[in-house]
């Protein structure tokens, strides 16, 4: 299985991936000086692709064992199946991971309406994403040891999933975006509550990374106009990182990292900043990566039976999202997608037909990073 979707890859890398044609040197109109643009591919997933990824969470999302509550038990009433305690999201080995399981089934819906078996995957999300599980789900995060559950990395994958909802034209998604509804709002409170408490930037390569929490919290916020979390995300962010100068790029990855803490940064502060405020920031944060020759090696996995080694593989496609990102009306920056390119095809041959340690969350990596790439 692994060599054939290798050889997917391939094919989608060789045939599929679209060309973004742009002329080799552009003058810049503030000075005599020219700017190479380099011609880099875009990927972008085949349907024979997103029927292979979809697999991973089908496979995952119904899967209560093994399971990762990170539970606090109070007392002995606490001491329940993850599918009691999580009637939604009790799969793919741990909560955050059983969210963003469901987001990619719904977003390779959205984007492959004849997907392989489109109707038995939605009956699936309805079963799973009703009105009554997603109450439960609710309940659960007003236990009196459960108030910081999933802060921040299970939330934004939430408002993630609550996102790909709303932008899916489709019956369905009316109904799961309903369903769905108490917990966004919970979660959107969440932020309010916990961000203007929070001194300080959690700058970690893992699941409380802040600028992650805020990445996907903005998306969510810009795409259903939500003013007040948008100004409230920007208005952390600058506080968090506007001065911040020269990130260790050199530092990353550390041993089991699945974000990069400085990349991570710039692609929040992309969002937040003007586009002159952010070429301002961005000489002073990370001046290497406008040096069209920079290297950045890939994250390499060891073991990819090892539940934290394998985490490097995810670090591939965040950093992938991410460099995507600023890339986005930047053409002089458009070197660094064959950067991104780079990092997607070190790790996508290895998700399908590769152990539970890696396929219960990865495959959602891998898409939004294909999806960074064709949207970019």
């Amino acid at each position: 299985m692994k060599s054939f979707f290798i050889s997917l890859v391939s094919i989608v890398l060789i045939s599929c991936g679209q060309v973004e044609k742009s002329d080799s040197k552009e003058t810049k109109s503030s000075d005599a000086n020219t700017v190479e643009i380099v011609e880099v591919e875009s990927l972008s997933l085949t349907l024979e692709q997103a029927n292979k990824l979809a697999s991973l969470p089908i496979h995952c999302i119904n899967v209560e064992y093994p399971n990762k509550l990170n539970q606090t038990i109070g007392s002995g009433e606490d001491l329940k199946s993850p599918k009691e305690l999580h009637p939604a999201f009790y799969g793919c080995f741990d909560w955050h991971s059983s969210v963003h399981g469901h987001w990619s089934l719904v977003a390779l819906l959205k984007q492959f309406p004849n997907i392989d078996n489109a109707e038995t995957i939605k009956e699936q999300l309805l079963q799973n994403i009703s009105k009554e599980n997603i109450e439960n789900e609710v309940k659960y995060f007003y236990g009196k040891y459960n108030k910081s559950y999933e802060r921040t990395y299970g939330w934004a994958w939430l408002l993630k999933l609550a996102e790909e909802l709303h932008t899916w034209d489709d019956e369905t998604a009316r109904v799961l975006e309903k369903n769905l509804q108490p917990l966004t709002d919970l979660i959107v409170g969440k932020y309010f509550e916990f961000l203007p408490k929070l001194k300080y930037p959690i700058r970690v390569g893992e699941h409380t990374n802040t600028a992650f929490g805020l990445t996907f919290a903005w998306d969510y916020a810009n795409t259903v106009s939500n003013t007040e979390l948008k100004l409230l995300i920007e208005t952390r962010a600058k506080a968090f990182y506007l001065k911040d100068q020269n990130c260790p790029l050199s530092w990353e990855p550390s041993g089991f990292d699945f974000l990069s803490p400085c990349l991570q940064e710039a692609a929040i502060m992309k969002r937040v900043l003007s586009k002159e405020l952010f070429d301002d920031w961005f000489d002073k944060f990370l001046p290497q990566l406008k040096d069209v020759n920079f290297q950045f090696p890939v994250g390499e996995v060891s073991d990819r039976t090892d539940g934290k080694l394998v985490h490097l593989d995810g670090v591939n496609f965040s950093r992938a999202w991410a460099l995507n990102k600023i890339i986005e009306g930047f053409p002089e920056l458009n070197h660094l997608k064959k950067m991104a390119n780079q990092h997607i095809e070190y790790s996508l041959p290895n998700l399908v037909g590769d152990s539970y340690e890696g396929g219960h969350w990865l495959g959602s990596f891998a898409i939004y990073a294909l999806k960074s790439s064709k949207n970019d």
